[in-house]
């Protein structure tokens, strides 16, 4: 099913964006060249102009003063007093230029759900997305997951993984595709099933065939199966032997129970341990198991602030640090939680200083919100740093705005512990500038409000 791109602009909406562009006060075409801002960006070459300049591989540093060139949608040189030929200039003076944020795990539907799951355990939280998704109709799934998307890249998030257990039919997925290549940024779409459903693996086999069959495109797929802590083994092995089939990577949420209270285990017995597996959660776990884990190549996503409101078991962000797993951060639920990396960042830290585990350090918990989510999502090799060969996924962060005055003196502290979605002032992916001077380019939000209302009201029966 082909939704129509409804917030998309087009025609004359897009040339007001392009307008928009080029008049802002941020982005200059290099005199004399002849370029308006917009034209030149079309061509690929952009550069960013003396910032506060924030990398993250091998570790995270900071330099000032600092340039970062595009061209092509790659990221091609970072240094001082880079020449810029007829690249168009972003000045980014007063600004950190840091790679963009990458969201491991998301029911980005959820969207349309807000607050509703607020303070309710997991078993609550269960019966809620029981109640109101079999509700959900194909254009209600691309309105929700149209509005969640934009809310991600509005914040400076550049990759989104979508971990959809809202697919009652493969027009519903259709919906949720359409939905992704119209926000425009950077997507990992996770087939999975609905609560207290059984997977469609003859559709996800569709989906890998016809329509994301291109692991490099800006939208790829995963399968995102119950696992061995929800689904009887005979179950696992079937989805197991269907995804490598596929050659699709995996994601699943795990816990110690219901089905097993040793699932990694259950895995490694079996021969289905592999290192293309995102696994999500994991507080039960025992450090066996997450040693597991790491030992097989596989990677973990911690969402720290919806585990914590759902009581799912202690803080697991720092342990899979500790124990050598790569862990890249995940909001999770938007029905619970804030949708921005700058919160689930605050969660982390202020989550690994509650433990017994070594406290994780805003240098630590950047990287879990950029290459270490990179790597969780073996995407590392073209995202999560500055590093030139890289794509341009960017985000600049003004450091003119109340919360930020003075920040300067330490622009990773101040990253994770003052900035926030407001803070977002240009948003680049794969050499795309989405968002500039605070407003995204592309998207008619109004358009977009009205449409969540619609499916909020439609869904929650008002």
């Amino acid at each position: 099913m082909n939704l129509p791109r409804r917030t998309v602009l087009t025609g004359v909406a897009a040339t007001a964006a392009a307008a928009t562009l080029s008049s802002s006060p941020a982005i200059a075409a290099p005199a004399g060249s002849g370029h308006t801002g917009p034209a030149h960006l079309a061509s690929g070459r952009i550069l960013l102009r003396n910032g506060h300049v924030i990398d993250t591989e091998p570790q995270a540093v900071a330099h000032a003063g600092t340039d970062v060139l595009i061209e092509r949608g790659r990221i091609t040189a970072v240094g001082r007093n880079l020449r810029a030929g007829n690249a168009t200039v972003i000045d980014a003076t007063d600004r950190i230029v840091l790679p963009g944020f990458v969201d491991t795990h998301r029911h980005v539907w959820l969207s349309a759900l807000r607050t509703s799951t607020v303070g309710l355990d997991l078993t609550a939280y269960l019966g809620v997305l029981g109640q109101y998704g079999p509700r959900l109709r194909p254009q209600d799934m691309y309105n929700a997951t149209l509005a969640g998307l934009l809310e991600s890249l509005n914040s400076g998030v550049t990759t989104q993984l979508d971990y959809n257990h809202g697919l009652y039919s493969p027009d519903h997925a259709d919906a949720a595709l359409d939905a992704m290549q119209a926000a425009g940024l950077r997507a990992v779409f996770a087939y999975g099933a609905p609560i207290g459903a059984a997977a469609d693996l003859a559709d996800v086999r569709r989906v890998r065939t016809e329509r994301l069959f291109d692991d490099k495109a800006l939208v790829t797929l995963a399968y995102g199966p119950l696992g061995p802590s929800f689904a009887p083994i005979e179950t696992v092995i079937e989805e197991w032997r269907v995804t490598d089939e596929l050659s699709l990577p995996l994601t699943f949420h795990v816990s110690a129970g219901p089905v097993t209270q040793t699932p990694i285990s259950a895995l490694k017995e079996r021969g289905l341990l592999r290192p293309n597996t995102l696994y999500v959660h994991g507080n039960s776990l025992s450090d066996s198991e997450i040693k597991l884990i790491g030992d097989s190549g596989g990677k973990a996503a911690a969402a720290p602030s919806s585990e914590a409101g759902m009581r799912v078991g202690a803080p697991v962000s720092s342990r899979y640090r500790r124990l050598g797993v790569t862990a890249g951060l995940g909001v999770d639920a938007v029905s619970s939680v804030p949708g921005d990396m700058f919160s689930l960042m605050r969660a982390a830290l202020l989550a690994s200083q509650v433990t017994d585990d070594s406290p994780l350090t805003a240098k630590d918990v950047l990287r879990m919100a950029t290459i270490d989510g990179a790597s969780a999502l073996g995407l590392d090799d073209r995202i999560g740093s500055l590093r030139p060969g890289k794509q341009a996924d960017v985000v600049l962060l003004r450091l003119e705005d109340l919360d930020m005055l003075t920040a300067e003196r330490d622009p990773i502290a101040a990253v994770v512990q003052s900035a926030n979605p407001h803070n977002v002032d240009t948003v680049i992916v794969a050499g795309r500038v989405m968002k500039s001077a605070g407003r995204l380019l592309h998207a008619d939000l109004r358009r977009t409000a009205r449409a969540l209302r619609s499916t909020a009201a439609a869904i929650s029966g008002n």
